[in-house]
């Protein structure tokens, strides 16, 4: 069938930002998401700490996550939706599949089954924050935290790596539905000292600043398909300008 090339545009991505930030517990992912544009917070741990956020009660099941989603789609103020955490829901979706199968443990369901029965919950989920990204074009900020895992591939020795605090299964699947992947951690730098007799020792030193990383390295997770810099501030001003770039004007000549 001869396909009409007129119907060819150019695409542009200017949706509402879907991202995970992660990392460890304290860096400031919550207040990162509370800066962010009109945010309104579905929360599964109390991680917002003296923070004053809009809030949805703190959600006990699956079904009250997915509910509180989809009352969203409803007229309201908001315009970015903060899911916190990723790992702290992850029980409940897991409560959710034990209930669905008669079972008491995740791991009673044989072969894995119940992690794959997870991930359909998990699908659905994620089409619904979509959902409200297309149709009512807010932001959906996604937090969790981190865990430190052994890591290797064909080019690099086995490191110790920081990923999502997720089943693979489940972390590969929410990776994938996101456009960023961002690491949150403080900033340090290293200090070889002299210690004398010919010895040395590396000193980790910590220079105050806090950042998200944006680009995979052999010791985090990370991705961004906006072309950012590796490194960012950790604020939501700094990736809205990173995202956002102003114009570089000149001045004609005359």
């Amino acid at each position: 069938m001869a396909f009409d090339l007129s119907a060819i545009s150019k695409t542009k991505n200017d949706r509402p930002v879907f991202a995970i930030l992660y990392g460890t517990s304290g860096v400031g992912k919550t207040t990162v998401a509370s800066q962010a544009d009109a945010p309104v917070f579905i929360q599964t741990e109390d991680g917002a700490g003296s923070l004053d956020l809009n809030a949805f009660p703190i959600a006990q099941s699956y079904d009250e996550v997915l509910e509180a989603i989809s009352s969203l789609y409803g007229d309201h103020k908001f315009k970015t939706l903060v899911l916190d955490s990723l790992d702290h829901l992850e029980p409940l979706i897991w409560k959710k599949v034990c209930a669905d199968n008669n079972v008491k443990t995740i791991e009673q369901l044989t072969f894995g089954k119940g992690y794959t029965l997870a991930l359909d919950l998990w699908r659905e989920l994620l089409q619904a924050m979509r959902g409200l990204r297309e149709k009512k074009k807010m932001h959906i900020i996604l937090i969790a935290h981190h865990a430190l895992r052994k890591f290797s591939d064909p080019e690099h020795e086995q490191v110790d790596r920081y990923e999502i605090k997720l089943n693979s299964k489940a972390s590969a699947l929410v990776q994938e539905s996101c456009d960023m992947v961002l690491f949150c951690k403080h900033k340090n730098i290293t200090k070889k000292e002299d210690t004398g007799f010919g010895n040395s020792r590396t000193r980790g030193i910590s220079t105050g600043k806090r950042v998200m990383c944006t680009t995979e390295t052999p010791s985090y997770v990370a991705k961004n398909r906006f072309g950012l810099p590796d490194e960012l501030d950790l604020s939501w001003s700094a990736l809205a300008a990173a995202l956002n770039p102003t114009p570089v004007t000149t001045q004609a000549k005359g």
